[in-house]
C-alpha cells in the first residue's frame, strides 16, 4: 500500500508518522511519501520523520518529493492538509476580518471563506490528477475549511473524496475516557456540518452514557471547557468546541480583537521559530534535539489554543522550545484518516464522524450537501447513518451555514463578485452588505497571487 500526504512540509508531518507506525502492523503500508510544493520546510519536517522511522526500526519506505505527479501516481490512499498563502494568509484573513467588525477564526466566516478561496482550486487540480493517475484511490481531505472544501471537491464529481476532521470525534473520545473505556467501543451519534456539530448520544452497548456524563460537573470542566454548564445542558448535547463562536459571537469578537496576536500570527511566529531553530541544530547531526525541539513547540502551540475562550487565561511564558519525546502522540486527524483505510481495506466495521453527502441521513438537509454525520465504514464503503429529527435551533443554524457554503463554491468556480458577496451575507457572523461586499474586495485584493481576476457578475 502507498499512502501518499500532502501537504507532508506541514509542522504536524511528524505526528502523523508517530501515528502511522503505530497502526503500521494492521494497514500494512510499504510507502509513505510527503509531497509538498515547499522544499525547505519538507526537508525540516521530512528529517524529522525520517528519523522517527529509523528508531521504529523502518517498518515502511518514507519519500520526499515535491512533484505531485511521483507523488500521487501508485497511491492507494492521499491525505490532503495544505495552506495556499502559507502562514502569512492566514495572518491576513484573521486582520481583514477584524479590520471590518467580523471574526476572522480560519475555518469560520469570513475567514474560512477566504481559505476556501485559496484552497479550493488548489484541491481539485490535485483531485483531478489522483483521478487521472490512481483512479481507484480515496483522497481525504483536512485542507480547511475541511467540510466546504469537500463540498466542491464532490460537486466537481470527485465521488471518492472524504473531509475528516479530529473535532467531530471529541465527544466519542471524551465520554470514552470518562467512562474509563476504549473510544471505539463507543457509538456517537454526531450530526451538522465540519466546525458546526453537535453529539446527541454516545452509546457503548445498549447504554447512551452521554447523560450521565455531562451531568457530572467534572466532564462538563474538562471536556466542555468553553462553554457555560448551563449552555451545555440548555442544548441537551455535548457541543463542538467551534460553536463557541456562533454561541458566543459577540463575546468572541471581543475576547479575539484583545488579543496581543491574532491565532494565525501565534502561529506564523511559533513556527518561524521552530525552523530556524530546527535549521541551526539539523537533525541528522542532533537528532535527539531536534526531537525535542519539535515536542517543545507543539506543546506550546497546544497550550495557547483558543486560550482567549477561557476565563481569566494567562499569557504564556516565553520559553525555549523543549520536551521529552513521547513513545506515542495524539492520533488527531491521522487516526481518522488511517481507522478509515484500515475499515476500507479490511472490513473490520468503525462507527466515525465523517464530512460525506447527506444522502438523507440528516433530515431537512439535501440529499447532495456535504454534511459532518456518524458513519459507518466497511469493506463496502462509507455509509453516512439516519438521523432521527434534528431540533429547529440546530436545523436552522446549519441550513444558514449551508446557505453560505453553497454560494462560496458557486462562487469560486465562476469567479464571482457577486455570488462571493451573497455568500458572506448569508453567514450568520457576517450577514450585512456593508461588511460582506468591502470584505469581499479586500479579501480578492489581498490575495490577488492566488485568487486571480473575478468579475464583478
Amino acid at each position: 500500500m502507498k499512502l501518499t500526504l500532502i501537504g507532508g512540509g506541514g509542522v504536524r508531518s511528524p505526528l502523523f508518522v508517530m501515528t502511522l507506525l503505530r497502526w503500521q502492523k494492521g494497514l500494512g503500508v510499504q510507502e509513505l511519501c510527503l509531497m509538498d510544493v515547499d522544499e525547505r520546510k519538507l526537508e525540516l519536517m521530512g528529517g524529522l520523520c525520517r528519523e522517527l522511522v529509523r528508531r521504529a526500526e523502518d517498518p515502511f519506505r518514507l519519500t520526499l518529493t515535491t512533484d505531485p505527479l511521483s507523488a500521487l501516481a501508485g497511491a492507494d490512499h492521499v491525505v490532503t492538509t495544505i495552506r495556499p498563502g502559507f502562514e502569512q494568509g492566514r495572518v491576513l484573513d484573521e486582520r481583514i476580518a477584524l479590520d471590518h467588525g467580523v471574526l476572522g477564526q480560519e475555518t469560520t466566516g469570513a475567514g474560512g471563506f477566504s481559505m476556501a478561496l485559496r484552497s479550493i482550486p488548489v484541491l481539485l487540480e490535485y483531485a483531478r490528477l489522483l483521478k487521472e493517475l490512481s483512479p481507484q484511490a480515496w483522497m481525504f481531505n483536512f485542507t480547511n475549511p475541511a467540510g466546504l472544501v469537500t463540498q466542491a471537491l464532490r460537486d466537481a464529481g470527485f465521488a471518492r473524496t472524504v473531509g475528516i476532521c479530529d473535532s467531530g470525534n471529541t465527544a466519542q473520545a471524551a465520554v470514552a475516557k470518562w467512562a474509563g473505556v476504549e473510544p471505539r467501543s463507543i457509538r456517537a451519534q454526531v450530526f451538522g456540518l465540519n466546525h458546526l456539530s453537535w453529539c446527541r448520544h454516545a452509546w457503548q452497548g445498549d447504554e447512551d452514557l452521554l447523560p450521565r456524563a455531562m451531568a457530572d460537573e467534572r466532564f462538563l470542566q474538562e471536556h466542555q471547557p468553553v462553554f457555560e454548564p448551563a449552555l451545555v445542558r440548555h442544548a441537551g448535547m455535548f457541543l463542538n468546541e467551534y460553536l463557541y463562536y456562533y454561541y458566543y459571537a459577540d463575546k468572541a469578537l471581543e475576547a479575539v480583537r484583545a488579543e496581543k496576536r491574532t491565532r494565525g500570527e501565534e502561529i506564523l511566529y511559533l513556527n518561524q521559530r521552530l525552523i530556524a531553530q530546527l535549521e541551526e541544530i539539523r537533525v541528522e547531526r542532533d537528532p535527539e534535539r531536534a526531537l525535542r525541539t519539535f515536542f517543545g513547540y507543539e506543546k506550546r502551540r497546544n497550550a495557547t489554543y483558543m486560550q482567549y475562550a477561557h476565563e481569566g487565561h494567562a499569557e504564556i511564558v516565553e520559553q525555549l522550545f523543549d520536551a521529552d519525546i513521547p513513545a506515542e502522540a495524539g492520533e488527531g486527524y491521522a487516526g481518522v484518516a488511517l481507522s478509515i483505510i484500515k475499515a476500507l481495506s479490511s472490513g473490520v466495521e468503525i462507527n466515525t464522524a465523517l464530512n460525506v453527502p447527506n444522502e438523507g441521513a440528516i433530515p431537512g438537509m439535501v440529499f447532495e450537501d456535504v454534511v459532518e454525520v456518524s458513519c459507518r465504514v466497511d469493506g463496502n464503503g462509507i455509509h453516512p447513518l439516519q438521523m432521527d429529527e434534528i431540533q429547529p435551533a440546530q436545523l436552522g443554524l446549519m441550513r444558514s451555514v449551508k446557505l453560505y457554503e453553497t454560494l462560496a463554491v458557486q462562487a469560486v468556480r465562476e469567479r464571482s463578485r457577486k455570488l462571493a458577496i451573497d455568500a458572506l451575507m448569508a453567514h450568520p457572523l457576517v450577514q450585512s452588505y456593508s461588511r460582506a461586499k468591502p470584505l469581499v474586495e479586500a479579501l480578492l485584493a489581498a490575495h490577488k497571487e492566488y485568487v486571480g481576476e473575478w468579475k464583478d457578475k
